[in-house]
């Protein structure tokens, strides 16, 4: 006879009491996730196991008048994964964006985490999703700030002034234990300094607004890059100090002198991977054309850069199999794209966190399988 089948739901209000905003454990918990990355114990989607997701995005022009139509930032987004080592999960963000819902009063993404036995495939939690997902993205920088910034960096500058770059600067804060200076650098100054006021209320470090982007970079020992695609960032090499650290979560590019004279450190080098073999795929006048990663890429292509398979991810960093900050004057970029691996895992210790503290409410599947 087959068994009950029941799985947690847990609110938003539910994750906060489960701490989903500790995101100090955050960063232990990404740091321990890149190194099941580089060890290789973890699945993604694809026949690769490598990839990101798949996006749904809607057509340009339909004769149906109910369908959505494309505009920035609108689509839908499933994004499976399996994490080994403690954790053991299997799980998918589920995830919608349409950047006009600001004006309706809600987020810009709506998301949900579902986690999964990964043996009886059986639902285990449904959660709300859009601390996760912000937590964790924030946190991957302060993962690569613990591991590859000069521990002598006194000023981060963040680069945009929406949720995610400030989930990006609340992670920093906590690693960057010699910071003094915050520079927030937005297209609306009024956001910018909003962001600097609360985070140098918060922090206790001075903080400023600008417009400008060379200013905001130019000062920076992180820069963190986190800004929407609104408008192209364009970085220049000599704007960037000797043994900076420019942590890229959002799209940008930056001159080809300033990756020939840094070091690249990838998030997970297999996914990038399987990316390049993407665009190597594509005709030759559709190949790398938008995003950091697609720039560097092209680059590699050119000759310019030791190809992606030779590649360092930070997990290798981590687990000392190859190396990362060598000296105080290296500059180091770390390209960070994103995987569904961290809304797991953080999905999971957050699950064990709520079941611990008796929050959420149990959800029938079925008392009997009606077909079995």
């Amino acid at each position: 006879m087959k068994k009950r089948t029941d799985f947690l739901y847990l609110s938003e209000p539910d994750m906060i009491k489960a701490g989903v905003l500790n995101y100090k454990r955050c960063i232990d918990v990404e740091e321990e996730v890149f190194g099941l990355l580089s060890k290789g114990d973890y699945v993604m989607g694809g026949d690769n196991f490598n990839s990101h997701g798949i996006m749904m995005k809607f057509p340009k022009k339909s004769p149906f008048p109910n369908m959505p139509l494309d505009a920035p930032d609108r689509r839908f987004m499933a994004m499976p994964a399996y994490v080994g080592g403690r954790f053991n999960m299997a799980g998918q963000k589920w995830y919608g964006s349409n950047i006009i819902n600001p004006r309706r009063g809600l987020p810009r993404s709506i998301l949900m985490v579902m986690l999964n036995d990964p043996d009886t495939c059986e639902p285990v939690a449904l959660m709300s999703a859009n601390l996760i997902s912000s937590v964790r993205t924030g946190c991957v920088p302060g993962v690569a700030v613990r591991h590859l910034a000069n521990k002598e960096a006194a000023v981060c500058s963040c680069i945009g002034a929406g949720p995610v770059s400030k989930a990006c600067f609340e992670a920093i804060a906590l690693e960057a234990k010699n910071l003094k200076e915050l520079v927030v650098c937005d297209l609306v100054l009024e956001k910018a300094e909003a962001f600097a006021k609360e985070m140098s209320d918060k922090y206790g470090v001075k903080a400023r607004g600008t417009t400008d982007l060379e200013e905001a970079v130019r000062a920076g020992d992180i820069v963190s890059v986190a800004a929407s695609s609104v408008k192209p960032i364009t970085l220049s090499n000599d704007w960037l100090k000797k043994g900076s650290l420019l942590i890229f979560s959002g799209r940008g590019q930056v001159d080809e002198e300033y990756f020939t004279s840094s070091k690249i450190i990838w998030d997970n080098v297999k996914m990038h991977e399987g990316y390049f073999a993407e665009h190597m795929a594509l005709p030759e006048n559709e190949r790398f054309i938008n995003g950091i990663a697609v720039q560097i890429y092209r680059f590699m292509y050119e000759g310019k850069l030791p190809p992606i398979n030779d590649g360092t991810g930070l997990g290798d960093v981590i687990l000392g199999s190859k190396k990362g900050r060598e000296s105080a004057d290296d500059r180091i970029c770390f390209i960070a794209g994103g995987m569904p691996i961290w809304d797991v895992a953080w999905g999971t210790e957050l699950y064990e966190n709520a079941v611990k503290q008796g929050l959420g409410q149990k959800l029938l599947l079925w008392d009997e399988p009606y077909l079995a």
